[in-house]
């Protein structure tokens, strides 16, 4: 239905190009750009066939794989968000994706307190939507580990009554706080409040395994150190950027160590650092460049 709305959309209005946001768009784009010999741009933010809601519905994901599949090999035009996902089209599809982050600009932020009291505690902040294989059932049993310590989850999502309930089963009420969901503007306020940011995905096929979560970078932005999974992207910032640790083991013995250690390392000069490389500003050129070469 929404797809077919969508073609109509396009059908029906005035455009100079198309831009397609992951396969869930494309085939409606794909159809007008024949139709109406528009230019057309593909942006892959994540492996749509490989998301973790698609890995029980395998009928589900061989429609979309099939749309893959037919219409990705025809495309000129690909950008997407980590160099694995760039990898993983040219080996399945022969085309040269570039990669362009989605990373904030660098901007000057006034700072806001949380809603709750954090006072004298060190604060884990999670951000980002609340669903499956994000870590932070992980990192709830990990707080019965951590005294003078409070994680905050900052957004919504379809297992949040779960988590809720796991907290109360553990009685983690004054460790563990949920406030709902924020606008973007607001989230830049609260994240500077953080000691640590968490990125820890799990390896829920290969649309986790290949992320790059633009939380990061939020982070990294809010001179925020982060503490992120042992997957290929994550590791390699990391390795390249020292902003945080990797998690190599994921037990919640692990992960409280690793927290405990990060808390005595300042980690500014490795942000400021990478902050100054890694922003819209220098981000954005190689999406002003496609354009302009689309515009010839």
């Amino acid at each position: 239905e929404f797809n077919i709305r969508l073609f109509i959309f396009l059908l029906f209005t005035k455009k100079d190009l198309l831009f397609s946001n992951d396969v869930d768009t494309l085939l409606p784009h794909y159809i007008i750009s024949k139709l109406q010999n528009k230019k057309l741009v593909f942006d892959s933010h994540e492996l749509f066939s490989e998301i973790p809601e698609l890995v029980n519905k395998q009928q589900v994901k061989k429609v979309w794989l099939l749309l893959e599949k037919t219409i990705i090999p025809k495309l000129q035009t690909v950008i997407t968000v980590s160099d694995s996902i760039k990898k993983h089209y040219q080996n399945l599809y022969g085309i040269s994706a570039i990669v362009i982050r989605n990373i904030p600009e660098i901007k000057t932020i006034s700072q806001k307190n949380f809603e709750i009291d954090a006072e004298g505690k060190k604060v884990i902040l999670y951000q980002g939507s609340v669903n499956i294989g994000r870590g932070i059932e992980l990192m709830i049993d990990t707080m019965a580990l951590l005294d003078e310590y409070l994680f905050i989850v900052i957004g919504d999502g379809d297992i949040i009554a779960q988590l809720k309930e796991k907290v109360s089963n553990l009685s983690l009420h004054d460790k563990v706080k949920f406030i709902g969901k924020k606008t973007p503007n607001e989230l830049k306020k609260l994240t500077p409040n953080a000691t640590i940011g968490m990125s820890l995905e799990e390896d829920l096929g290969l649309n986790y395994r290949y992320a790059l979560p633009n939380k990061i970078f939020d982070y990294l932005h809010a001179h925020v150190p982060v503490i992120v999974s042992d997957l290929p992207e994550m590791r390699s910032l990391i390795k390249k950027h020292p902003i945080g640790e990797i998690l190599i083991e994921r037990t919640p013995k692990t992960l409280a160590k690793t927290i405990i250690n990060m808390t005595k390392i300042s980690y500014e000069k490795e942000l400021k650092t990478a902050k100054k490389e890694l922003n819209w500003s220098k981000e954005k050129e190689k999406l002003i460049s496609i354009f302009s070469k689309l515009d010839k």
